[in-house]
């Protein structure tokens, strides 16, 4: 890392782009990186029953585990142009990747609920800006020519990585013990950053003492952070009839606004907040904020649900969701290869339709449903998400002039990310009040409730307790079962909206992918 200490003068403006094995070598290693931190989104999911077992907790307080993390991640997102100008590109590459290192050793050590969300908090925050790095750095190492390549490699891994997360994590928490889903972070980590520090010194940037907004920060995380609180610790206090509840609601709202008008009028804003402007940015993000929102929402509730109530193991229910993953990535060039040949607006629409559509198949689901028919909903669903994620980034970046695409391409990013833990939030909150309706619904219907036990208890040789307990079981499975389904017709609902706003975009001249966008 010699040069990348260097002063700047001695850093040569445009280095030479890599070849051969060199090239192989640090592709592999900044992929590699992109991915194991795309993975950790998604890797906890299944895990969650099993963290929660271990730790003490109910599997809704174990969700915060997925919360925290993404939070921190798209917190972070905005203040990557800003460390990589004062500290480097590579250097902040290099203690991005060693912190998240260190803070996933210290989430598997964890014993304490507290002490895991705070370290996965600090494990968002180190990773959030590898994603943007990762990107810009493998767009340097790459001819010019070869540009399209470097690309091709970031959103490939951006895509199956959280795919693939499910099926590792489930296959980790029942043959490992769930520590090990933030263990095998670290030899990863070390490659990424071996690889990095040694062939990608020539291609630090310059530094400069840039100025942060401060305020802007501290209105950001105080407002986004506040908020997601406020979800997670709502339905434990019984939401707005809680003094604690009414008061992170006010303080949230206040320090939004604030942060609204901070950014809007100062001159170097942490958050571009300007690009909202351009319509058609503004409903191509709307768009792909509420799809992404209801997306992750069905990926979180189908694993919890699936080893609660209809008994599946955490490795059969990663299978089952990382069904989603086979058309997503088959179809991808497929998405991409459509941008600029007619209205995008028509793809997206039929993707995120399908979507729509797929969501209802999953209202036919029972709690003692096979393997295939949880997973046939899964395997379609990945037929309309590339049309969805591909086509939603190119409408958005081609909406915006090219000097605001960075912007734009972080602000979408951010937006991205935080509905995704507001999604997680809110559906495990909305699940459990749907399920809590449903269960005194079927309690106050109960045919025969007593024959049945006479039954239980003389047929099947059960005491008066075990055969209470097994009508109490009984009645949970189909309460949760009927909650669960009510959720994903609401995120149908939601993917409708979502498809309809994308119509009040303009269609920009040429759509493409945009020189900042992913």
């Amino acid at each position: 890392m010699a040069s990348a200490a260097a002063p700047a003068s001695a850093i040569p403006a445009e280095p030479q782009p890599l070849s051969g094995v060199r090239l192989i070598a640090a592709a592999f290693a900044l992929a590699l990186a992109n991915f194991v931190v795309v993975l950790d989104t998604t890797i906890a999911n299944v895990s969650v029953p099993h963290i929660a077992g271990g730790l003490a907790v109910s599997p809704t307080q174990g969700t915060w585990v997925i919360t925290s993390y993404a939070v921190a991640d798209a917190i972070s997102v905005p203040l990557t142009g800003w460390l990589a100008m004062r500290f480097g590109t590579v250097r902040w590459f290099l203690i991005s990747i060693i912190g998240f290192g260190i803070f996933s050793f210290l989430c598997g050590v964890s014993r304490t609920l507290d002490a895991l969300i705070i370290f996965r908090i600090l494990q968002g925050l180190s990773g959030g800006p590898l994603m943007p790095l990762t990107q810009v750095l493998l767009l340097r190492i790459f001819p010019k020519e070869k540009a399209g390549v470097g690309i091709a490699i970031w959103a490939m891994t951006t895509t199956s990585a959280p795919i693939l997360g499910p099926i590792l994590g489930g296959w980790i928490s029942d043959n490992w013990n769930w520590p090990w889903i933030f263990f095998i972070n670290l030899p990863v980590v070390a490659i990424c950053a071996f690889g990095v520090a040694s062939l990608l010194g020539p291609f630090e940037t310059k530094r400069e003492k840039a100025r942060i907004d401060t305020v802007g920060l501290v209105l950001l995380v105080l407002s986004v952070g506040v908020f997601q609180l406020m979800l997670d610790t709502g339905r434990e206090h019984d939401w707005f009839e809680s003094g604690w509840i009414v008061t992170l609601a006010i303080v949230s709202a206040i320090s939004f606004v604030a942060f609204v008008i901070w950014e809007l009028t100062d001159a170097n804003p942490v958050v571009d907040l300007r690009v909202f402007r351009f319509r058609g940015f503004s409903f191509s993000t709307l768009a792909i904020s509420l799809g992404f929102g209801a997306f992750i929402a069905q990926v979180v509730l189908t694993p919890l649900w699936a080893q609660q109530v209809a008994g599946y193991t955490a490795t059969e229910t990663g299978r089952i969701v990382g069904w989603i993953g086979v058309f997503a990535v088959l179809l991808s060039p497929l998405a991409a290869g459509t941008i600029g040949k007619f209205d995008i607006r028509l793809s997206i629409t039929g993707g995120i339709v399908w979507m729509a559509f797929v969501s209802v198949l999953r209202a036919d689901w029972t709690a003692d449903a096979d393997y295939w028919t949880l997973a046939l909903p899964h395997v379609l669903q990945g037929m309309g998400m590339p049309f969805f994620f591909v086509g939603l980034t190119a409408l958005a970046l081609s909406s915006v002039p090219l000097k605001d695409q960075t912007s734009a391409a972080g602000m979408m990013s951010f937006l991205r990310t935080l509905s995704g833990a507001i999604g997680t939030a809110v559906a495990t909150t909305a699940w459990d009040d749907q399920s809590r309706v449903a269960r005194s619904e079927l309690a106050s219907n109960l045919n025969d409730a007593g024959g049945t036990m006479d039954l239980l208890q003389s047929a099947a040789g059960l005491t008066l307790e075990q055969a209470r307990a097994a009508i109490e079981r009984l009645v949970e499975v189909q309460a949760m079962t009927i909650g669960v389904v009510h959720l994903f017709l609401a995120t149908g609902v939601v993917f409708l909206i979502a498809a309809a706003s994308v119509w009040f975009a303009p269609l920009p001249k040429e759509v493409s992918m945009g020189a900042g966008g992913h």
